[in-house]
């Protein structure tokens, strides 16, 4: 079985983001946006995979933000969307991305076994504890004030699930489970890679303590190193070394003009903005996920991309900006376009031969 694509030779790995939901990260009405049907996610996951990308990484939403495109309201459930693209792909890191709240440990452990075993080992796992009051009460659940009290003790449990010593009891603040067994293990060991999409201090040490990569969100490529070296500090401390992402929406064209014209028109004057309001608002008031001054400063970013960092310009323009994100420490990144099947080929055509001639790729 090879290595997880995470932990391949690539200095600055890339993945594709948010293909199983309607717009992506987009928020926008120009009628290329992103449909997200089945063929569609065939589609990308099979450009991704043959360019050699390192992975593709889902959303978990189950209502979406409104607006007049009922934004992110059609999207696949990540457990079976991971498991379908696992039979048809051959490289690539296949994430599910998990509300801990909202799926049991035991089944996570079960789902999770089950698409690493379809992919030989591509599986990984992507923990969220949630932050939309509104979509938790689609299943009669509430926000957990310490989520991530909740979330070490799913993760141990999964531990557990595919450890020899079964079966084995579990009393805790949120789980009290007795005769536990679960096979088959998974086939990464101990298991599957895991990350974090954390930016307070409770995720984060989450992540120290439990998972191999944390995602962040940066605001300027100037100030996004303190966020590496936050991170590296906090890992230190358990004596582990986690490695950070960014995310990143693209547009990619031969000019800079044309692709800052096209950046203008979908998320400014073609934007989705009841959906933009919507989101912002609730990710504002609920979600410790962006520095305070991006919601005021960055709308069109939100609606570009969810507050991610804009990779916006001809193909050298962006490898430019990747290089500066890779020397503050970062190790790769999820990028999102508007539409995938369109824009993917000549991003993979155009930057991935930029990134090798600077030494960021060799594949």
């Amino acid at each position: 079985m090879r290595p997880h694509p995470l932990k391949g030779p690539n200095r600055f790995k890339l993945g594709v983001f948010s293909t199983n939901a309607d717009g992506g990260l987009a928020i926008t009405s120009v009628p290329e946006r992103w449909r997200a049907s089945w063929n569609d996610n065939l589609t990308a996951a099979g450009i991704a995979d043959r360019a050699g990308l390192e992975f593709i990484l889902p959303i978990a939403r189950w209502r979406g933000f409104g607006g007049a495109n009922k934004v992110r309201e059609w999207s696949f459930e990540t457990f079976t969307w991971a498991a379908g693209l696992a039979a048809v792909t051959e490289r690539i890191g296949l994430f599910m991305t998990v509300h801990v709240p909202l799926v049991h440990p035991v089944y996570a452990a079960k789902a999770l076994a089950t698409v690493d075993h379809i992919s030989n080992g591509r599986a990984g796992l992507n923990i969220v504890v949630g932050w939309n009051p509104d979509e938790f009460d689609m299943f009669g659940a509430k926000l957990v004030d310490d989520g991530y009290v909740m979330a070490s003790e799913w993760i141990t449990i999964i531990d557990k699930c595919y450890g020899p010593n079964q079966p084995f009891d579990f009393h805790g603040k949120y789980y009290d489970l007795k005769g536990v067994v679960s096979r088959p293990a998974s086939m990464q060991l101990p298991r599957p890679v895991t990350m974090n999409a954390a930016f307070g201090p409770p995720g984060r040490d989450f992540a120290a303590r439990n998972c191999d990569f944390l995602f962040s969100t940066f605001t300027s490529i100037e100030g996004s190193k303190a966020h590496v070296d936050d991170m590296k500090t906090r890992s230190a401390v358990q004596g582990r070394n986690v490695g950070v992402y960014c995310v990143g929406h693209v547009v990619c064209r031969d000019s800079q003009a044309e692709a800052e014209d096209y950046y203008h028109r979908y998320a400014v004057t073609e934007a989705d903005h009841g959906a933009v309001d919507y989101h912002m608002s609730k990710k504002k008031e609920f979600a410790n996920s962006h520095d305070k001054s991006a919601f005021d400063l960055y709308r069109q970013r939100f609606a570009g991309g969810a507050g991610s960092y804009p990779l916006v310009g001809t193909p050298q323009h962006i490898v430019d900006e990747i290089i500066k994100i890779s020397a503050q420490g970062y190790a790769g990144a999820a990028l999102t376009f508007v539409n995938y099947a369109y824009e993917l080929p000549y991003f993979c055509d155009r930057v991935l031969p930029l990134m090798r001639e600077a030494g960021l790729r060799t594949s």
